[in-house]
């Protein structure tokens, strides 16, 4: 029966049995380079991180597709000891990692769906998924699947740009319209650090009950932003990560940077506080474009991860 299933190329990682999670968790690439089978075997596992090599849409620079692989990698040389928090999460709670999901020829509303088909499968699991995509288009599919299981569901946003067109290039599955399709399920939103939109997108947020931005000139003025931000806030909150939410300074590999973004410890100070006073339900880190000779920003991104997996459980 194992070789059976694993003669079908097309059956995806979270349909195998036991046994073959457990020769994928025990694979070198796993996240934070985990090897012990009780930290990082799916049935033992809390939190497990899936990986969405999506790349359609891209508008600017490419290389996002290279983006999770890149991330878990670099992961590796991430301590699982956490300072802060004076815990070792990782072993606490189990992480598991599976391998990349295959697209072959699914683009757009079926690559959405097999998004949020993949990302159901784990949450029936009673699993912490945790996403790693390439463009943001994947966050649809993800959200979609959370959104079944809560029902009062917000959407906190970190990113440079809204990404709130009706479409761009005619495509409704743009990266630039992945919260547009958000903000047509009626889920409340909270944006932070957005400094590149257009008008449409500006006319949609003022007239928008149920988005709530906080623009990254505002932050700079407003001392108590974040917690105006989390106000808003439903219980249950699903976070979504573009990398360029950041400066460039912090995380230079995207495809579309912007000046003036969010800095490493306001971001975590966010995140912590949202961890504190509200149910994080899930997240997802996306559009990091790796750069041939530099780690920086894969490196920062995977430190981020397991920082915000910190602050969830701990």
């Amino acid at each position: 029966m194992v070789f059976f299933f694993i003669g079908q190329p097309q059956l995806h990682i979270s349909y195998l049995c036991p046994f073959i999670f457990l020769m994928k968790a025990l694979d070198r690439n796993n996240f934070l380079g985990l090897t012990d089978k009780s930290h990082c075997d799916y049935a033992n596992c809390s939190v497990i991180i899936q990986q969405f090599p999506y790349e359609y849409t891209s508008s600017y620079l490419p290389g996002s597709s290279k983006g999770p692989a890149a991330i878990v990698k670099a992961s590796e040389f991430v301590e699982t000891y956490d300072e802060e928090i004076d815990a070792d999460i990782a072993e606490k709670i189990g992480i598991g990692t599976l391998v990349p999901a295959s697209f072959n020829d699914k683009v757009n509303e079926d690559a959405v769906n097999f998004i949020a088909d993949e990302t159901s499968e784990l949450l029936s699991d009673n699993k912490f998924v945790v996403s790693i995509g390439a463009e943001h288009t994947v966050t649809f599919g993800i959200v979609k699947a959370f959104a079944k299981k809560y029902r009062n569901l917000t959407v906190l946003q970190i990113d440079a740009h809204s990404d709130l067109r009706f479409s761009y290039h005619d495509n409704i599955y743009s990266h630039a319209s992945v919260m547009a399709r958000i903000h047509e399920m009626g889920l409340t939103i909270c944006q932070a650090g957005i400094r590149a939109q257009s008008r449409e997108e500006a006319d949609l947020i003022k007239k928008a009950d149920n988005i709530h931005t906080f623009y990254a000139h505002q932050i700079r003025q407003n001392p108590l932003w974040m917690e105006e931000l989390i106000a808003p806030m439903s219980n249950d909150v699903y976070i979504t990560i573009d990398a360029d939410g950041f400066d460039p300074s912090v995380i230079p590999a995207v495809g579309t940077a912007e000046p003036n973004g969010l800095f490493w410890g306001e971001t975590l100070e966010l995140l912590k506080m949202v961890c504190k006073e509200r149910n994080v339900v899930g997240f997802d880190v996306v559009e990091c474009a790796p750069v041939e000779g530099s780690i920086l920003s894969e490196y920062t991104l995977a430190k981020l991860i397991y920082k915000l997996i910190g602050y969830r459980f701990s």
